[in-house]
């Protein structure tokens, strides 16, 4: 009976970092929501152009890029749970601070500091997820993402047409961060999940290695795997990016199918990834994955081929369903790809590699797009399926050869 007690109360604290893990997700998506609704009043507060909105999302990349790329490090020396506390807090006092200034180079700066903790966030997540989740749990905590980035504009709008001010939608959010700094720092203890006792009767977890980040770079299977996630993140977002562009300006087709056809892409989106958490364990990450890329690049040759309107819904719905669990699969397999030694510090640089790939890919696209023709869009989506699968067998064949 005492036995099955202490069972029982080692599993609570696991299963409220689950818990605390998925809210942690759905506030890592929420700022990403509000800058697009606030941007007009934000521009019309500081007298900005329209493209001064570059300035931000540059400073906000920076910071990202920089922590994610070397949380894998921090997360060696101080443990997740400080990691995390340390990170939401950076976050709120950038958000808060945004609805503070007078001028606009500040609030850049402040980009500097909320991309920072947003970087250290989603590497320090998922690699704890990554170690300690099973991969349909992964899957789930991803499918929140979706969550935070669906409220956010439902936030930002409220406070736009209740209170009149943009402020105060990047100051709610700004105090729900710093709420959770606090949780973390509460739960601080159970972050740190290896005792006397887990030494001796438990292997080691892939945050539990300290090897060197000089030694992570000179690993091959590493830059594979930034690859893939370079290339991923950029197909993901030229998708949800040119869709409507191209479906209104180059196909015909009426605003309303085109949003209705936009729109599907992110519910079948997020549909895929709740029902690939029903099958993850079963299926296997690698096979989840190699079957995700084949039914996108099907979806894309499709979206290519256009040979009616009504095609052109099923091919976005369709691809956005099959791509749904691939980040999260990907981020679940990097021990498989890499080596358990080189896995927290892989799954950073992925992470950077990422932001990277959503930063310069689409904007690629959109270049190929006004210089050859609007339909180099679903062109280049199916090259960058063709290249993700020749990646992951790459990665597979690799394998964790050092």
């Amino acid at each position: 009976m005492e036995k099955r007690v202490q069972m029982s109360d080692a599993r609570r604290p696991k299963i409220g970092l689950v818990v605390l893990s998925f809210i942690a997700f759905i506030a890592l998506g929420m700022p990403d929501g509000l800058l697009g609704v606030a941007w007009p009043s934000i521009r019309a507060s500081f007298s900005l152009p329209l493209d001064a909105v570059g300035f931000l999302l540059l400073a906000s990349v920076a910071g990202y890029l920089t922590s994610s790329f070397l949380s894998g490090p921090l997360i060696t020396r101080l443990g997740v749970g400080k990691i995390l506390a340390a990170s939401c807090a950076l976050t709120g006092a950038g958000l808060i601070g945004y609805t503070l200034v007078p001028f606009w180079w500040m609030m850049v700066t402040l980009g500097v500091l909320a991309g920072l903790g947003a970087g250290a966030i989603d590497s320090g997540l998922n690699a704890y997820a990554a170690a300690h989740f099973s991969e349909g749990l992964m899957q789930w905590l991803h499918a929140s993402y979706g969550i935070g980035v669906t409220l956010g504009p439902f936030l930002m709008t409220t406070a736009l047409t209740v209170l009149h001010s943009w402020r105060v939608g990047y100051g709610i959010v700004g105090i729900f961060q710093l709420v959770l700094a606090a949780a973390f720092v509460m739960t601080l203890p159970v972050w740190h999940h290896r005792g006397a006792q887990a030494d001796v009767t438990k292997p080691k977890r892939l945050t539990d290695y300290r090897t060197p980040l000089s030694e992570t770079v000179r690993h091959p299977g590493a830059w594979l795997s930034m690859a893939l996630f370079f290339l991923y993140t950029g197909g993901e977002v030229v998708l949800g990016t040119w869709t409507y562009t191209l479906f209104v300006e180059s196909r015909g087709i009426s605003p309303e199918m085109a949003g209705l056809a936009t729109g599907s892409y992110w519910g079948t989106f997020t549909v895929g990834r709740i029902v690939a958490g029903l099958i993850a364990r079963r299926v296997g990450v690698n096979l989840l994955v190699t079957g995700g890329l084949v039914a996108a690049l099907l979806g894309s040759l499709l979206l290519w081929w256009n040979p009616a309107n009504a095609t052109n819904l099923i091919a976005v719905a369709w691809t956005g369903f099959a791509i749904a669990p691939l980040f999260p699969a990907l981020m679940s397999g990097t021990g498989q790809r890499v080596g358990i030694h080189f896995a927290a510090n892989t799954i950073g640089m992925q992470m950077a590699a990422g932001s990277l790939g959503v930063a310069i890919i689409p904007s690629l696209v959109g270049i190929l797009a006004r210089r050859v023709s609007l339909e180099a869009i679903p062109v280049s989506l199916v090259l960058l399926f063709v290249g993700l699968i020749v990646l992951q067998k790459l990665a597979l064949k690799h394998g964790a050869k050092p």
